[in-house]
This record gives structure tokens, C-alpha cells and sequence, in this order.
């Protein structure tokens, strides 16, 4: 390359670098360029997206789904609810009485741990009370309100006053820096894959293919694509949101985790014959 070649594209590079973008889109267009050069690395592209995404989503956009959600009847027996919390592995339950849309609180497990303990004889007393929003509520907002009130979870409802969906806190900071562990999630002793009842699995959308054919039995192709992430994108023909449910041959496959780039987690159910 001669001198003026190389003039040349150091010019290109610092106009590319140092031009002031006009619009959101050529402000992304500008740092995943500079993600291509190695001068900002995915990380920190994927949560810069994020934060430029963020004020543009509200409520609605990362609920979990009132059909997904694990619902706590106060009527039952205390032994029946701590199975119930024991299987689903969530630190936080919204309580209903009777009607799935007369949340009448948010259980924690720990408290509940506390009554069988012997401390608290009263489960209905026990209850945090429950945080109503709507789904319009935008993000930035949303945030802003469980960092001061310090709750973590609310009860999305829709125009009409009934439940649409359940959020929590880390809902809201995974659209800015993706997946967030905890402790029910995978660790490497459990793998890809985990049995969580008989025909049920929670799989990890990176787990390859080949490795889902040979636990689950089944013989999904892996040409196009390798991981169980793009056999479920590539089903719906877009990046599904949580909650969004598909069958796949043998399996139903529901959406646990995704955010609006890609997907986190799913549950793969056997399918019943009719």
C-alpha cells in the first residue's frame, strides 16, 4: 500500500470515527463499525444498544405473561403452596384469592420458609403488598420507581384493571446488560439441560443440537443451524418474546428468557397425543 493509499483510508477511518451521526441509526451503525475494528468490544456494544433501546420500551414489551405466571392461591393448603414454591424455584410469588385477577399480595419464600419454621402463624398476614402498573409504563420510569421504593417485583395490569403480566426488577436491567444468572439458573455441573419434571426441560438456548437429540431423543436437524436458539428463531421466522410458545416435532418449546436481540432459556415440553 503507497503512501496515498494509506492517507487515504486513515482519512475514511477518522471521518467514520469522528462525524457527528444524525439519527439513532447511524449512531448504531457508527459504534457496531467500531466493534468490527476492535475499538469497542461486544460486551460493551450489546449493552450500549440496550441503554439506546430502553426508553423506547415500556411494561408490556418485558412482562412475563399472565398465562406463565406462577400464581399463589392463599385458600390452599400451606404444605400444598410449599410445593408449589419448592418446584418453581422463585423467590417471589404474587398471592391471588380465588380469581387470577385478585392478586392480594406478593409472597416471598423466605417468609414462607419463617411459617413453617414455627415464627409467623398467619400466611395471609405475612403478604408484602402488591405494586399495580400498566403496561404502557415506560422503562426508564419503571427503574427509577423500583429503586426507591425497593420492590422488585410488580403486577402489570391492562385497561381494564385485570392481570396482563408480571415484572420484576431484573426484567428491566437485563434489556441493558443482558442475561442476569441466579441462583435456579444452569451451572456446569447440571449442563445445558435439566429435567425439572418428567417430559419437562429447561435448556439453555446456546446448547447444541446434536447434544438436545441425544438427551431428548429426537432428530431435529442442525444443517442451517447449530444451537437451540435458531431451531426456535428460525421456527417463529423472528426473535421471539418470553412467554411465546411453539411445537417443534416432539416438543413444545415456551420461551423462558429472551431479550430483544436473542434468546436466553426455553422449557421443551413433550407433547401429548390427542
Amino acid at each position: 500500500m503507497n503512501d496515498d493509499s494509506k492517507r487515504s483510508w486513515r482519512t475514511r477511518l477518522g471521518s467514520l470515527l469522528l462525524r457527528e451521526p444524525e439519527d439513532r441509526d447511524q449512531l448504531v451503525e457508527l459504534l457496531r463499525s467500531a466493534s468490527q475494528r476492535n475499538l469497542l468490544d461486544e460486551d460493551a456494544l450489546t449493552m450500549i444498544e440496550g441503554v439506546l433501546e430502553f426508553s423506547e420500551l415500556d411494561a408490556g414489551d418485558v412482562m412475563l405473561p399472565r398465562a406463565q405466571i406462577e400464581f399463589i392461591d392463599i385458600d390452599h393448603e400451606p404444605r400444598r403452596i410449599l410445593s408449589q414454591v419448592v418446584r418453581a424455584g422463585h423467590s417471589r410469588f404474587p398471592v391471588i384469592e380465588g380469581d387470577r385477577d385478585e392478586v392480594i399480595g406478593i409472597l416471598h419464600a423466605k417468609d414462607l420458609l419463617r411459617f413453617f419454621a414455627g415464627d409467623e402463624d398467619n400466611l395471609r398476614g405475612m403478604l408484602r403488598p402488591a405494586v399495580f402498573l400498566p403496561e404502557s409504563k415506560r422503562l426508564d420510569v419503571l427503574l427509577r420507581d423500583f429503586r426507591r421504593s425497593r420492590n422488585h417485583m410488580a403486577v402489570v395490569v391492562d385497561e381494564y384493571g385485570s392481570v396482563a403480566g408480571l415484572v420484576t426488577i431484573e426484567d428491566v436491567i437485563e434489556q441493558i446488560v443482558g442475561d442476569i444468572e441466579d441462583e435456579y439458573d444452569f451451572d456446569d455441573v447440571q449442563g445445558d439441560i435439566i429435567e425439572t419434571a418428567e417430559g419437562v426441560y429447561r435448556i439453555r438456548a446456546s446448547c447444541a443440537i446434536e447434544d438436545l437429540n441425544e438427551r431428548l431423543g429426537t432428530a431435529y436437524p442442525d444443517s442451517d443451524f447449530d444451537t437451540v436458539g435458531g431451531l426456535v428463531v428460525n421456527a417463529f421466522g423472528r426473535v421471539p418474546r418470553r412467554g411465546e410458545r411453539i411445537g417443534i416435532g416432539a416438543f413444545d418449546f415456551a420461551v423462558l428468557r429472551a431479550d430483544r436481540r436473542r434468546l436466553h432459556r426455553v422449557q421443551a415440553s413433550r407433547r401429548t397425543a390427542p
